[in-house]
């Protein structure tokens, strides 16, 4: 009989790669602590395997096909366009590959930190720290930094769990164009996937139970997406639940819709299903019982400003924790953490979210929408409001790319920012300079009366904040 291996000894362990992991294991590690990482499954989390890196990549091979598709327009005669849907996806294959390979190299040569390639689970706690095991490894460490991520969820639909669904993750293993991609969500991931297999050649059906697609976002907002998204031939499909998914052929479904208006029930037959209706976190597997750690009714992990959980010691980061659902979010934990290790007094309460939903054009959002100030008027809050259509933007139209709206929202009384919506043109890019003045705390006359260079998107904001006034308490 094997004798069990004695546990490694460490300053820290992390369980699990997702973003905030790899910068903050190197980190700990070059401050010479002992570190060790857990990862059962590919070094890089979400981001680097199944989401940003991979969603990102073939969005340009969409892309490209669309400005082919659009040559003539400017121009250029380049006679019909074929996709080579495969080679696409070997693109995104290799791409992906190069950045797990770089992670892990670094992550590997980094002098003091043991990577174990096992699930981890908590076994209790002893004098020295808390014990991690894994299959054949344990470590004991007093300080513990979860970012175990979160996973595609499955709706309750019936006959989804019986039919070979698709998710964000299992999409990218797709070699096969699919002829009718049947997508159930209409929110971020699902209109993102849904237009990059439109552009690429697939037919594409959006089944939403909401009222709008994007319904996070203002109603006009929306209302924009789902005409820019109906133009290139995604049909949509909201305020409709799905009452059935059956499998009526080796590479057949039929989805049994309801319409929630008019109760009227119909039809469609497609050759893939992919399922984009939200995230569970990876929590029910780590054995947060043994410490004492309990999870919200969702399976989150709460978590303080300082992004401590409620036992000392254990720290959660990223989508687990539910501060922030994004890549960038995850890894800003990373760095709340390092800086109050040694003294400082960062905190997540209070971050004001910067995001984008990668359609094309992008949308790029930050602060608060139209809506989220007019739940705040009733508080007697004031703001400014102002926006300014893209089709007006003169970078915009020499581009031919005049989809979407500038949107800024000021506080009437600080005169700060408060929040900007932008659909269109480089919408990803250009919100962040809203951010980056709403962080630096400063007034709104500095955008306003700052010199920018033409022709850009960004030289409009002087214009676009010489028109604001007061929101109206009304839905536009």
């Amino acid at each position: 009989m094997t004798a069990a291996a004695p546990p490694l000894i460490a300053d820290a362990i992390i369980i699990g790669t997702g973003q905030a992991a790899p910068a903050l294991a190197t980190a700990l590690a070059r401050r010479g602590e002992r570190v060790v990482v857990f990862e059962g499954g590919e070094l890089g989390g979400s981001c680097v395997n199944v989401g940003c890196t991979p969603t990102k990549t073939l969005r340009k091979s969409a892309r490209v096909a669309h400005l082919v598709s659009r040559a003539h327009e400017f121009g250029v005669h380049t006679g019909p366009v074929t996709i080579d849907f495969a080679a696409a996806m070997e693109r995104v294959a290799g791409i992906v590959e190069a950045s797990r390979t770089g992670l892990t190299k670094w992550m590997e040569k980094t002098e003091g930190l043991t990577i174990v390639r096992e699930w981890a689970q908590f076994g209790g706690r002893e004098k020295s720290g808390f014990v991690v095991r894994g299959k054949a490894i344990t470590a004991i460490a007093p300080r513990v930094y979860i970012n175990s991520g979160t996973r595609p969820a499955t709706p309750p639909v019936p006959g989804v769990a019986t039919v070979p669904y698709l998710t964000n993750e299992t999409v990218m293993a797709l070699r096969e164009r699919p002829a009718h991609l049947a997508i159930l969500g209409g929110s971020y991931i699902g209109l993102e996937l849904g237009q990059i297999f439109r552009r690429l050649g697939s037919d594409v059906t959006v089944i939403e139970t909401g009222s709008a697609v994007a319904g996070r976002e203002d109603p006009d907002i929306s209302a924009r997406i789902a005409d820019m998204l109906t133009a290139e031939g995604v049909v949509l499909c909201t305020g409709t639940t799905v009452e059935a998914v059956t499998l009526s052929g080796p590479a057949a479904l039929t989805l049994t819709l309801r319409d929630g208006t008019t109760g009227n029930v119909t039809t469609v037959h497609a050759s893939h299903l992919l399922v984009a209706t939200g995230r569970l976190p990876n929590t029910e597997q780590l054995g947060l019982e043994h410490v004492g750690l309990t999870t919200d009714a969702h399976g989150f992990i709460p978590v303080n400003g300082r992004l401590e959980t409620a036992v000392p010691g254990i720290w959660a980061l990223g989508d687990v924790n539910r501060r922030g659902a994004f890549t960038h979010t995850s890894y800003q934990d990373h760095e709340i953490v390092l800086a109050n290790h040694t003294g400082g007094e960062r905190t997540a309460d209070g971050r004001v979210t910067t995001y984008a939903m990668f359609t094309d054009p992008p949308l790029g959002r930050v602060g608060l929408s139209d809506t989220d100030a007019r739940a705040l008027m009733a508080q007697g809050r004031r703001f400014l409001a102002a926006s300014h259509e893209m089709k007006f933007v003169s970078r915009a139209k020499e581009e031919s790319e005049t989809v979407g709206v500038i949107k800024v929202l000021v506080d009437a009384d600080t005169e700060r920012f408060v929040g900007a919506t932008l659909l269109g043109i480089g919408a990803d890019e250009i919100v962040q300079i809203i951010g980056a003045l709403m962080a630096a705390d400063a007034p709104y006359q500095v955008l306003r009366d700052a010199l920018p260079v033409h022709p850009t998107v960004t030289e409009f904001f002087p214009t676009i904040l010489g028109k604001l006034k007061g929101l109206s308490a009304l839905s536009s």
